[in-house]
């Protein structure tokens, strides 16, 4: 039925976005329930014009974490999912709320602390050993703790590192409740340690005295995934011109776009659909 539906669905899309208004108060658009990294890292900023130029459809982005994405996401409250947490995600789509997933790029995560490092995690071999120096030294630790695919992966790694900061919180362990930004604000503020991923902390302007001290584990692999919101679930998704976007996303044009936005040099997210899909006309 997904396969079917996915079919129709750009079938229509091909055809239906030639006849589409073009002016600008009737101009297409469509919602994007979306995790705060993409919009952090400057990303959208990057592609979407591209996209909107190529198509006419304007996208409206709604930054949130993405266990909150989600969640908006399964109340209709969007057209498309674009977030980074794959188990999620795949069991949006297993109990109906997304049509299918696919993946649409990479990054990875890194750890960021003090330059004096006080824990000695640039010592350490394995995230989980790293972990263990952090809550063995006591040392400030910053947590988004906000439900978002970052904090479901710190989360993660803890638990297979077969530790639990939790009953910590509030002392060395402060759980902010906030995007990355935000968390990154308060881990320079206070000369924390904290999970990010790459390509926010790239962008993020307010570094202080925090540098990355930890990276390159296969663990810390960040992959991102695309969904249609089920239009079965919720009949007001714009299913042509959202399915438009998912296609031009894994296109081609869309991968190309991805690769090319860099910062300093070095490319903030890589792409890695399956395949190429066919470009919507435009």
């Amino acid at each position: 039925m997904k396969s079917i539906l996915r079919s129709a669905l750009l079938a229509t899309a091909l055809l239906g976005l030639s006849a589409l208004p073009a002016t600008a108060e009737d101009k297409p658009f469509i919602i994007v329930q979306s995790t705060t990294s993409t919009q952090n890292s400057g990303l959208y900023d990057h592609i979407l014009p591209i996209f909107t130029e190529a198509t006419g459809i304007e996208v409206r982005v709604v930054a949130v974490g993405t266990g909150q994405a989600l969640k908006n996401a399964q109340n209709g409250d969007g057209d498309v999912l674009l977030v980074h947490a794959k188990p999620a995600e795949e069991k949006f789509v297993a109990d109906g709320w997304g049509v299918e997933r696919f993946d649409v790029m990479y990054n990875d995560f890194v750890i960021v602390g003090p330059k004096d490092d006080p824990a000695k995690v640039k010592e350490t071999v394995g995230i989980g050993p790293a972990l263990a120096a952090i809550m063995n030294a006591t040392a400030p630790f910053a947590s988004r703790g906000d439900d978002s695919g970052t904090h479901k992966k710190e989360v993660a790694l803890w638990k297979t590192a077969g530790l639990d900061p939790s009953g910590a919180s509030g002392t060395w362990y402060r759980e902010t409740g906030s995007g990355m930004g935000a968390t990154l604000n308060v881990a320079a503020g206070m000369g924390a340690y904290a999970l990010t991923d790459r390509a926010t902390w790239l962008k993020f302007a307010n570094k202080g005295d925090l540098e990355i001290v930890y990276e390159g584990d296969p663990a810390l692999f960040n992959q991102y995934g695309v969904i249609l919101v089920n239009p079965e679930r919720h009949s007001h998704v714009k299913a042509v011109e959202a399915q438009a976007f998912i296609d031009w996303l894994l296109s081609e044009a869309g991968q190309s776009a991805i690769a090319s936005y860099t910062r300093n040099g070095s490319p903030l997210f890589t792409p890695n659909a399956t395949s190429t899909r066919i470009k919507p006309a435009g």
